[in-house]
């Protein structure tokens, strides 16, 4: 069996090596691949493996050897699953990976608008502490979690894992899916619409997957609904947010300060507005990036691949 990794190198950039994958075949991988090397690397493979490499129906529709392609990510909207599907080829994802990392990662990017470490670290080392009248010094607000209230749109298995470790720190949750499930055990918690989640809530965290119906629905009106102080997270998807009207409500004071590990544009492109925006963290897409989550992806990945070869694919989205 031919397996070709098409954009290896984010899932082991040197510390997850593939070796549960090349036990099941003879394996190529590659670093990265530009569109215009798809199909001549993808050409012969049994096995496509892909994290952002693209798969349209043209493509598809020239890779005749193709039977079986491997997403290392959740999301699969780079491939033209219905496509894949009508030739009879199943896509099988990585459903379970970065629950934990990508929730505690939320809770790094709160933390840091709360006491702004990094900073007040800076200001130490130039001198900032050293040549101050009083014993201890701060030059932004210092924020407590306890008893403000974390909104959640999405409340999947990230979403959930978000909610617990908010409501750890003694906030209280509330969240909107479209799907909302069972109550989580702990209290205070209630379910709302997205318009009372953006009004009520102090800290606004999206996990929910990105549709055709929600691209931008994060906008200059929804925003204009939050409290001055607020804050909002981005640990999703990029295109679910109108960038200039978030760039905008920052720069306006409509709200405090926001957090994105996530763009329209990855690359982010230098002429965002986001890169000027005030009060604004940008990371570049590395919540999931843990060494642990990586693994599980590398495993998860190597099963699908089995389940494949035995005849019983699993994950399989389309």
């Amino acid at each position: 069996m031919q397996i070709t990794v098409m954009d290896g190198y984010t899932l082991n950039p040197g510390d997850n090596p593939y070796s549960v994958i090349e036990k099941l075949g003879d394996v190529t991988v590659y670093d990265r691949t530009p569109d215009d090397l798809i199909l001549k690397r993808a050409a012969g493979a049994d096995v496509l493996v892909i994290n952002k490499t693209p798969l349209t129906r043209e493509t598809l529709s020239q890779l005749p050897d193709l039977k079986f392609i491997a997403v290392v990510a959740t999301g699969y909207n780079v491939i033209d699953v219905q496509a894949a599907r009508e030739r009879g080829i199943p896509v099988s994802n990585v459903p379970i990976y970065g629950t934990d990392s990508v929730a505690q990662f939320v809770f790094a990017l709160l933390l840091n608008h709360c006491h702004q470490v990094a900073h007040h670290d800076a200001r130490v080392k130039e001198g900032g502490w050293s040549n101050n009248t009083d014993w201890c010094f701060w030059d932004t607000p210092l924020i407590e979690l306890v008893g403000l209230t974390m909104g959640i749109v999405g409340f999947g298995r990230i979403g959930r894992r978000t909610g617990e470790l908010a409501n750890a720190f003694k906030m209280n949750v509330i969240a909107n899916d479209v799907m909302q499930g069972e109550e989580p055990g702990y209290q205070p918690f209630a379910w709302k619409s997205i318009e009372e989640v953006f009004r009520e809530a102090d800290v606004v965290s999206l996990h929910c997957p990105q549709t055709d119906d929600n691209k931008e629905f994060v906008n200059g009106k929804l925003l204009a609904q939050m409290k001055p102080s607020a804050i909002f997270i981005n640990a999703a998807r990029g295109p679910l947010v109108q960038e200039q009207d978030l760039a905008d409500a920052l720069n306006g004071g409509v709200i405090a300060g926001a957090a994105v590990d996530v763009v329209s544009e990855e690359p982010i492109d230098p002429d965002s507005p986001l890169l000027t925006a005030k009060n604004l963290i940008i990371t570049p897409h590395m919540a999931w990036g843990a060494l642990a989550a990586r693994r599980r992806i590398m495993n998860t990945t190597g099963e699908n691949i089995a389940a494949f070869a035995g005849g019983n694919p699993t994950n399989v989205v389309n």
